[in-house]
């Protein structure tokens, strides 16, 4: 708002008007200007308890309405303390007016301006919020297919194990679908911890996981399915290629006001035909998800490192 009023002091400055000194113009300017525009503000600061419940479009009017009472009111005591009272009316009525002429003129296209950014703000949301639905439709579909081949491979040879499997997979999905967007670490990590003794049918001794957890485990806030897709890449990029299977590593840490959640996994021998790349729907989603819900302050970030992939989630407490 000063930078703003400061252009247009300039402007006044610049304008073509008969006077001897423009810099003497360009500082009454700026002050009549800077006047008008903190004590808009200022008022705005003293209303926002009462404004709270207004929308974006009555605020933006009396925010207008406001600027015009503070032009008025600035050039009125600005006229009487500099002894200009003595001048005839008509000058000083035109003054008022040229100077709330100026004010309305700059606070609509203020407006205008404000108008278009909040429709493109509003536009971006909206895209985002679509992305974010196409990607949590595509994520619970790749779950459950996956999910059911591991039910299908285990049908015939291991019909016991494969009827577990469905009821587990029957309370996993009551739980996702059912339950907020976003739910307490500990309740996706129960969320995950039912996805492994799924998974653990099928690749019984070949897959070892090994959690470290704190005690207790932090209260945390963490977007729904966002640990098991990583959990399922790990399986099926890490685990399922290798003939010897590997080990899942999944640990909770914080550190100062950030929680990190890493899901680590050995890769496949190198040259291994096996090796997959896939289609990262998981990562994407989760990392999607994160970042909208802490406003870009999280993230999901991978690397290789030592034979082993990791994937770390970090959010904001």
């Amino acid at each position: 708002m000063i930078l703003a009023g400061e252009a247009l002091a300039a402007i006044l400055a610049l304008s073509p008007v008969t006077i001897q000194d423009r810099l003497v113009l360009f500082g009454l300017a700026s002050l009549v200007t800077q006047l008008v525009l903190l004590s808009t503000l200022g008022l705005l600061y003293l209303l926002r308890h009462q404004l709270n419940s207004w929308s974006t479009q009555r605020l933006a009017w009396l925010a207008l309405a406001l600027l015009l009472l503070t032009t008025l009111l600035v050039v009125t005591l600005g006229w009487e303390l500099l002894g200009m009272e003595q001048q005839p009316d008509d000058d000083g009525h035109l003054l008022v007016l040229r100077c709330l002429g100026l004010a309305l003129v700059a606070g609509l296209l203020t407006l205008l301006s404000y108008q278009n950014h909040w429709q493109a703000r509003q536009l971006a949301v909206r895209a985002k919020q679509a992305e974010l639905e196409a990607l949590r439709a595509r994520i619970r579909p790749h779950f459950l297919f996956n999910t059911l081949n591991t039910g299908a491979a285990l049908v015939h040879g291991r019909p016991g194990d494969a009827e577990r499997l469905l009821l587990d997979l029957a309370d996993l999905f009551r739980a996702a679908l059912s339950g907020p967007q976003e739910v307490p670490l500990t309740e996706e990590i129960a969320l995950t911890r039912r996805y492994i003794e799924i998974e653990a049918l099928r690749f019984g001794a070949r897959m070892h996981v090994r959690w470290q957890l704190p005690d207790p485990v932090p209260h945390c806030l963490i977007p729904t399915l966002s640990i098991q897709p990583l959990v399922e890449n790990a399986i099926h990029h890490g685990i399922e290629p290798s003939p010897e299977g590997g080990e899942i590593h999944i640990a909770v840490a914080q550190r100062q006001s950030l929680m990190h959640i890493t899901i680590s996994n050995d890769l496949p021998p190198p040259g291994s035909q096996a090796r997959r790349t896939g289609h990262k729907i998981g990562l994407e989603s989760t990392r999607a998800r994160v970042q909208a819900m802490t406003g870009g302050a999280g993230d999901v970030t991978t690397l290789q490192q030592n034979g082993r992939h990791i994937t770390t989630i970090t959010l904001p407490i």
